[in-house]
């Protein structure tokens, strides 16, 4: 049953990802800050938003949890001026999928639930069993390791293509090292952070 359910989540997002991957890339690229340039979504002034965007979101993976009879417990907190929400578990992989794919579809039909009761689009970032917490340490420490074989050879390095969340850990990892840069180049999917020295 949780193949099938999994299947209806891929596909269901078919239709929304390319408009959901150019959205984050946009985003990417003003100010790797995740929207707060572009004006979309909640500001830190407004918890209010992000508390009931998790409150729907939670009722809506609750019931989610039901349907693929699935054991998981919903964190909500309010992080960076947007709504997190986790799902933990044991035995939740499939919801994470090959490279976070499927976690990435759920957020996005999470994202479009939750749009659809405020009317405005959400910016809620979804987890799975620590998923995206262990990539963003990983992320974190590729970061640093590439900054410090750029600021000693002195030469670009060109990460492999990543996601929006994933580009931007890296984006954040970058600035706050010395006498390095980070831009995007690409487009979605081959998108990837370009590491450079500073000028």
């Amino acid at each position: 049953m949780s193949e099938t359910v999994n299947d209806s989540i891929d596909d269901s997002v078919d239709s929304t990802d390319e408009r959901a991957d150019a959205f984050d890339a946009a985003v990417d690229d003003a100010g790797h800050d995740a929207g707060h340039d572009a004006g979309v979504g909640a500001t830190g002034s407004d918890n209010s938003l992000l508390i009931q965007e998790g409150d729907i979101a939670a009722d809506y993976l609750e019931r989610l949890l039901d349907i693929v009879d699935y054991d998981g417990d919903i964190d909500l907190d309010v992080e960076n001026d947007r709504a997190v929400v986790a799902i933990v578990g044991s035995g939740l992989q499939s919801l994470v999928g090959h490279h976070g794919e499927t976690l990435d579809a759920l957020q996005e039909l999470t994202r479009l639930a939750v749009a659809q009761k405020t009317g405005t689009r959400s910016r809620l970032m979804l987890d799975v069993s620590g998923h995206r917490q262990a990539r963003r340490a990983e992320l974190t420490t590729l970061a640093k390791d590439t900054a410090a074989r750029v600021v000693e050879s002195g030469s670009a390095a060109r990460l492999a293509p990543m996601n929006p969340f994933e580009r931007k850990v890296v984006h954040d990892a970058i600035a706050a090292i010395d006498g390095v840069r980070s831009e995007s180049e690409g487009e979605e999917p081959n998108r990837r952070v370009v590491v450079l020295p500073e000028q």
